[in-house]
Formats: C-alpha cells, structure tokens, sequence
C-alpha cells in the first residue's frame, strides 16, 4: 500500500492530524476527512482532501481509516457510536493514533471485530512538530498481516514505526509508559529549575550545563530552550492531555497492581495547574505555577 494511491479515511483533525494529513496528502492519497470542526475540514479540503458528513459515511468508503482524537470517550464514540466508524460497509483496517489505554483499545477492536475490522492501536509520540516533519514515532500493535499493509502509510507519518506486539493494546501501554516518564521528569526538571532560579542562577547558564550532563532529558533538550527561556509556551500539546495521559497510565498501574509512588506526586502538580486555569495552555506553562510558588522565574537574561 506503501508505493499506492491510496483511499484513507481520517477522523481528527487536530494539533497532531491536521499535519498528518497533510503529510500523506504530500505523498499522493486520497483522504476523505471528517471532523467536528468546521474550520479544520476546510482546510484540509484546500490541501485536498474530501470532506465526509460522519463517521460512518467515511467508513462506507474508505478502506483503511485513521482517528486521532483528544479523549477515550471521543474515539470510542466516533469508532462506536451511533453514526460512528462500526456503521460503514468498506473500511477494513482501523488504526488509532489517539493515546486513550489498553482497554478502550480492546473494547474499540471487539466492537469493530463483528464487521470484520481488523484494528490496530498505533499511539504517536513526537508533538506537533514531529506530525509536521514526518518523524513521529508510531507503536503500534494489533493484527500483524494488518500492520504490514498500512506500514508504509504509517511511516509517512512516523519515520520511527515499530510493531510492538499482536495483542491490541499493547502499543497504548507502551505509549502511556512513554508518556508517563516524559510528563514526571518535566514536572522534576521544573521543579529543580525554579530552585536554581531561586538561589540566583542564570536560567540559561543552568540550561546549557544540564542539557550537556546528566541531568539531561527531553525536558532539557526540546521543552527548555525556547518554550520556557524564551516564555513562548508552544510546543504544542496541551497541558490537559498530559494530565489525561498521566491518569490512564496510573488507572493501568493499578490494574496491574504496580507501585507509582513518583510518578503519582507529579500527577497531583498536573492537577494543581489545572486548578489554577491551565486548561487550554501548553504543557510547557506548567512551570508557571512553580515559578509562582517559587518566586522566581526561569527565562533567558
């Protein structure tokens, strides 16, 4: 399907789909579109995409379909619902590059499974810059034979794209592990940088030390130098849907039976800056509220 013209399906156009349309429109597929934003489905119908009025009537005439939705509740729905994916006649392959855990995945793949759908969970990782240039990275996992037919629609998007197991579900956990190490090493390098901040560190002298030491992270290397130094807080990824993935990821650990003693303190900062009116800003603005706590501020002199 890689070296094809292809008829995709995509539902959700976001931070992280509108580029990953883009992309595979650039590459030569016919997308057939749909979204609850009015605004973002023109966009793409002027890249050149095809504007479809629901879920189904894009499943009715795309045999592979991607979403890429905010919450569980949403892709259940548009995979699910009334008027959702389950009700078109064509699509064959679903593959979900939203972050919603194991088990919505497992209950989207049982409902899909009665007509036939082999599903695949395929979480992205990488932010919206990573959607833009191509280099997210895809863990994907479900129906092997599924996988290699849509691999290389994937790796358009995603130049790291790994099958990580047969079982559906498997390529969210490892998503939220993902996730869960990147939201509590951010919460732990704001926290230290206030503290430096605070004793009277220049922010970017204590900047270019840790990015080249040990204490070096994604935080360090991508969130630092421009969103917090420079004060513009546009990664792009929403410091709710962190929190979102946070808590999936703890609800999986204690399904498990894990212990997540660090990991559930940063929770709780997540939740503290939702409080404090966080919802709709950049994850990145999380150190606003320990630069507030703190009283100091980590940007650029």
């Amino acid at each position: 399907m890689s070296g094809n013209r292809a008829t995709i399906g995509f539902v959700g156009l976001g931070a992280m789909g509108a580029p990953m349309v883009d992309r595979l429109i650039d590459a030569g597929h016919r997308l057939l579109v749909h979204d609850v934003d009015t605004t973002a489905v023109e966009r793409a119908v002027a890249r050149g995409a095809v504007a479809m009025p629901s879920p189904a009537a894009l499943a009715d005439a795309a045999p592979v379909v991607f979403v890429s939705l905010p919450t569980p509740d949403v892709v259940r729905q548009v995979a699910l619902g009334v008027g959702g994916l389950v009700e078109g006649a064509a699509m064959r392959i679903y593959a979900d590059l939203s972050t919603t855990g194991a088990r919505v995945a497992q209950d989207v793949a049982a409902g899909l499974a009665t007509r036939g759908v082999a599903v695949l969970d395929a979480p992205v990782s990488g932010g919206a810059a990573g959607a833009k240039a191509g280099t997210l990275s895809v863990m994907a996992s479900g129906d092997r034979a599924a996988f290699d037919q849509v691999r290389g629609l994937l790796e358009t998007i995603g130049r790291n794209t790994i099958h990580v197991g047969e079982g559906v579900g498997q390529g969210q956990t490892l998503k939220l592990v993902n996730n869960l190490i990147a939201a509590t090493v951010w919460a732990a390098t704001a926290e230290a940088m206030v503290m430096g901040a605070k004793a009277g560190l220049d922010p970017a002298v204590m900047h270019a030390v840790v990015a080249k030491s040990s204490g070096r992270s994604f935080s360090t290397e991508v969130f630092m130098p421009k969103a917090v130094l420079e004060r513009s807080f546009d990664f792009g990824f929403r410091l709710e849907l962190m929190r979102k993935d946070v808590r999936l990821a703890l609800a999986e650990a204690e399904a498990l039976g894990t212990t997540m003693l660090t990991c559930t303190t940063a929770k709780q900062l997540y939740d503290h800056a939702l409080a404090q009116g966080g919802e709709g800003q950049d994850v990145t603005s999380l150190i606003r509220l320990l630069e507030c706590w703190g009283g100091a501020e980590v940007a650029a002199r």
